[in-house]
C-alpha cells in the first residue's frame, strides 16, 4: 500500500499500556524489530520508565536506550505535537490504549496502528502473538489505510459556544448528579424529535457501535457505513428507541433549565460540562482517525472473533449454487439462486 521510497526517513511514536506485565518485553521487542530495519522509534516522557526505555530525566527531545539491549528512541513530550512527522502512531495494549493514540495521531494527520494486549480490543488490528508479522508488514509498508468518522460536538449556553471537543466512539451525556433523571429534549437536523427523563444519552459513530453504544442496547454499524447514531440510556419513556440518522445531520440534546447539570464524557477520556439548560451539538468530525490496516477479513468476522459469537450449525451457500447463480445474473436474467447478483445491481435477492 505505502508509497514510501527507500530515502524516506521513517518514525514512528510508541503508545503503550504501563500497567500490563508483558509491556516491558514487547515495547523491546518492537524497538529491536525498527532498529534492525532502520525505523526511528518515539516514547512518551511519560512512558519511558514504564517501558524501560532509560534516558536522562525530563529531558523531552534527547534519546532513550531500550536496555537490555541498547535499541534507541527519542523521547517526546506528551502533547498534540508527539507524533507530528511520524508515519504512524502503533498502539500497545486495548481498546483504552487505541482511544489514547488516536488522540495524538488526529491532529497530526497520522494513522494509529493496534496491537491488543487486553481483553477484547476491538479497535485493535493484530494480537499480541502475532506482533511479528503485523510489524513485518509495517516494514515492507504493506499495509493500507481506513478513514473512520469522528463527532465534532459543542456546548451552548445562552446561545454562545462555551466547550468543544471531538470523540472517535461516542459523546456521552450524563446525569452530573447521579440523582434522579436527567431531562432532556433530542433535536435532528433542527426539528424536535422527543422529550424524555433518562440516565443518558450517547451520540455515536459506526466504530463506536460496538462500544458503550452497544451495551446501551444501540445497533451494530458496519464501520464502512457513515452515520450518526443516537441511544438513549434508560429512559422513562413511550418512545426512546436507539436512531440511526444520516452522517450529514445536526443532532442537539437540550438539558431542561429545571432539570440537572450533565457532564458529556467524549470517549471516555475528556469531559465537558453541560449545565442545565444548556444545549449539545454534535455533527461529522472536521478530521476522521486513519486507521492501518494489515488485512481484509470482513466485519462479520472481527465481530464472531471479538465477541466469541456461537455460529456453531452455519453452512452457508455451495460454492456451485453460487458460481450458477452468478452466471445467470451476468447472461442478463437472474437466476433462481442468483441472490448475489440481483442484489449487486440494486435489487435484494431471494438471499
Amino acid at each position: 500500500m505505502n508509497a514510501l521510497t527507500p530515502a524516506e526517513s521513517r518514525e514512528i511514536l510508541l503508545v503503550s499500556h504501563p500497567g500490563r506485565a508483558e509491556i516491558i518485553e514487547t515495547a523491546h521487542r518492537v524497538a529491536k524489530i525498527f532498529a534492525d530495519a532502520g525505523i526511528g522509534l518515539r516514547v512518551l516522557a511519560d512512558e519511558a520508565d514504564s517501558t524501560r526505555f532509560d534516558c536522562e530525566p525530563d529531558t523531552p527531545g534527547g534519546t532513550a536506550v531500550a536496555e537490555p539491549g541498547g535499541y534507541p528512541a527519542r523521547v517526546v513530550e506528551h502533547c498534540p505535537d508527539a507524533a507530528v512527522g511520524c508515519e504512524m502512531v502503533l498502539s500497545l495494549g486495548g481498546d483504552g490504549t487505541f482511544l489514547r493514540a488516536a488522540e495524538l495521531a488526529r491532529p497530526a494527520g497520522v494513522p494509529v496502528l493496534g496491537i491488543n494486549l487486553g481483553r477484547i480490543g476491538f479497535l485493535t488490528e493484530a494480537e499480541a502473538e502475532h506482533l511479528d508479522e503485523a510489524l513485518a508488514s509495517v516494514v515492507r509498508g504493506d499495509y493500507r489505510l481506513e478513514q473512520r468518522m469522528t463527532i465534532d460536538v459543542n456546548v451552548r449556553v445562552d446561545d454562545e459556544i462555551v466547550e468543544t471537543g471531538w470523540a472517535l466512539n461516542e459523546a456521552s451525556i450524563e446525569n452530573a448528579s447521579r440523582m434522579g433523571v436527567l431531562e432532556v429534549v433530542l433535536e435532528v437536523d433542527g426539528r424536535p424529535v422527543s422529550q424524555f427523563g433518562c440516565d443518558g444519552i450517547l451520540i455515536s459513530t459506526p466504530t463506536g457501535s460496538t462500544a458503550y453504544a452497544f451495551s446501551a442496547g444501540g445497533p451494530v454499524v458496519w464501520p464502512e457505513l457513515e452515520a450518526l447514531l443516537v441511544i438513549p440510556s434508560n429512559a422513562h419513556a413511550l418512545f426512546a428507541r436507539p436512531l440511526v440518522t444520516s452522517p450529514e445531520s445536526r443532532i442537539a440534546v437540550e438539558s431542561v433549565a429545571a432539570g440537572h447539570d450533565a457532564i458529556v464524557f467524549l470517549d471516555g477520556r475528556r469531559t465537558l460540562a453541560l449545565p442545565k439548560g444548556g444545549r449539545l451539538e454534535a455533527v461529522r468530525g472536521a478530521e476522521p482517525v486513519r486507521w492501518v490496516r494489515l488485512d481484509s477479513a470482513p466485519f462479520a468476522d472481527r465481530m464472531v472473533r471479538k465477541f466469541q459469537l456461537p455460529v456453531t450449525g452455519w453452512r452457508g451457500r455451495r460454492r456451485t449454487e453460487i458460481s450458477r447463480g452468478m452466471a445467470a445474473g451476468g447472461a442478463g436474467g437472474v437466476g433462481e439462486d442468483s441472490g448475489m447478483a440481483a442484489g449487486g445491481a440494486g435489487g435484494v435477492g431471494e438471499d
